[in-house]
């Protein structure tokens, strides 16, 4: 059994088709089942942010646990599997923890550094827990990643170059006024990062304004920020006194298109919209509008490639790489554990049995020479168990472990029972 995770990002795949395969919160529910219908996986957890769609799982088999999640890719962004493998990228095993790792360090994201994934990676796993999709490979491998995400931001001050999207968007829109006004249409987690991420810089709350389908929702951020809510009735009515339009609303297609824009800057002012959803939700052609500019996730990128690496992106990228090695050779140590015990376990059984026969041949023995006998024997036996052992453990931090584990177990005849038994106590434990 080994972790697989096949995905595509901003670093693989044009915005265009990153909006085909992203997934909202119930696709990705979906997406996670249906990959456990595979014969070849046993769980799964998907990561789905702005700027990446990832599915981990714990794979049996590699070329058919590929198969059946390529073939799920292409049938969620009605992309030709030619067409699809080109933005793909698959990792395996010791890569694959290697990427994990990364993407929660935020050393993966288009802002590189960026914190805002370090919660979605944790979303992700809460959500595989909910729905039981997740087992105890990927828990432990995704509550490891969340640890080093966090002693990343912790112990280097990768913090200070690390915007999330939200900031990165707002430094974007450049210098404004204290009679800028704000339209943040949406309620959900980036909605709040938004409104929140004004309050930060200074923005008086009754500069800001609110929207989305179901009032209710943005009402809860009037409750938490003191600022402005709109019925989306009234939405047009809103957006025409707006000077900047943040949108970020989850719909699955486009909520400002450019006549929709055209409208509201009517009158001649300048608009600066900024789309921070996946699909998009403020149509492209708006940026041809005069007077209007655009941002979305294209314009960041962009921009986030022309930023610095400083030594601080250099520390986390170290801690990350220390992690791997560590959490690599405690999994491969667990792996060859129940078969070492096994090993033991059946040793002690056959010293207790020959015990046991020659007491009963040697019926004059006192206790003293019955225990001389008892250690004797035992002796014997860890002498003979103690070089192979060592060396599996030894072997276990190596690319071979797991065979050479497999090897004891065949040349000693170990019960598989046996060291399947030790291994789900190890799992209950």
């Amino acid at each position: 059994m080994s972790v697989l995770v096949l995905g595509m990002s901003h670093r693989t795949a044009p915005i265009e088709v990153l909006e085909r395969a992203s997934l909202d919160t119930d696709d990705g529910v979906k997406l996670s089942h249906k990959v456990l219908e595979s014969p070849h996986i046993t769980e799964s957890v998907v990561i789905s942010t702005c700027n990446r769609v990832e599915v981990y799982v714990e794979a049996e088999r590699f070329h058919g646990a590929i198969e059946e999640l390529s073939r799920l890719f292409a049938e969620h962004a009605r992309l030709g599997r030619e067409e699809l493998v080109h933005h793909l990228y698959v990792h395996y095993d010791d890569a694959a923890v290697a990427h994990l790792f990364s993407v929660a360090s935020g050393l993966d994201s288009m802002i590189l550094g960026e914190s805002q994934i370090l919660g979605q990676v944790r979303q992700s796993l809460q959500s595989a827990q909910a729905e039981s999709t997740v087992g105890p490979a990927l828990n432990a491998l995704f509550q490891q990643a969340l640890r080093i995400g966090k002693r990343g931001h912790a112990e280097t001050g990768i913090d200070r170059l690390a915007p999330s999207i939200v900031t990165a968007a707002l430094d974007a829109v450049g210098d404004t006024t204290p009679e800028t006004r704000y339209l943040v249409a949406g309620a959900g987690t980036m909605a709040s990062l938004a409104v929140r991420t004004l309050m930060d810089r200074g923005i008086a709350p009754e500069r800001v304004m609110v929207t989305n389908r179901t009032y209710q929702r943005a009402y809860e951020l009037v409750a938490t920020f003191g600022v402005g809510a709109v019925r989306w009735e009234a939405l047009d009515v809103e957006l025409q006194a707006a000077d900047v339009l943040i949108s970020c609303t989850g719909a699955t297609g486009v909520v400002f298109d450019r006549e929709r824009i055209e409208l509201a800057t009517a009158d001649g002012r300048p608009m600066t919209v900024v789309d921070l959803a996946l699909p998009r939700d403020i149509a492209a052609e708006a940026a041809s509008l005069p007077n209007v500019t655009h941002i979305d996730m294209q314009v960041l990128a962009d921009r986030a490639a022309d930023s610095e690496v400083v030594a601080d992106v250099a520390a986390v990228r170290s801690i990350v790489d220390g992690e791997v090695g560590t959490f690599l050779a405690a999994k491969s140590a667990s792996r060859v554990t129940p078969t070492v015990v096994a090993l033991r376990g059946m040793a002690t059984e056959i010293v207790q049995a020959e015990t046991d026969r020659l007491e009963a041949r040697l019926g004059d023995l006192t206790d003293a020479q019955r225990a001389e006998v008892r250690q004797a024997l035992r002796r014997v036996s860890d002498k003979l168990l103690h070089q192979p052992t060592v060396r599996v453990q030894q072997l276990a931090d190596g690319p071979n472990g797991l065979t050479y584990a497999d090897a004891l177990a065949d040349l000693f005849a170990l019960d598989p029972a046996a060291v399947d038994r030790v291994s789900a106590a190890k799992e209950g434990s």
